[in-house]
């Protein structure tokens, strides 16, 4: 599956189906992120259960804490 994220063109596996699977796949579950799918902001509850598909367009923001 084919996917834009932050602007840029990704393949993806085909056994990442939801935004939760997908965070989890770039190695930021656990991280404070804002993800926008197809130009909505998801809420945190909301990644589990929403479904992506190919040629779906994220924007994915996460913040790195230091001083």
């Amino acid at each position: 599956m084919e996917l834009m994220i932050n602007g840029t063109n990704r393949v993806v596996a085909p056994d990442i189906q939801t935004i939760e699977q997908l965070l989890e796949s770039l190695q930021l579950t656990g991280k404070r992120v804002i993800v926008e799918w197809n130009e909505q902001i998801l809420q945190k509850e909301e990644h589990g259960t929403t479904v992506i598909g190919d040629g779906d367009t994220l924007e994915i923001v996460h913040f790195v804490g230091g001083g």
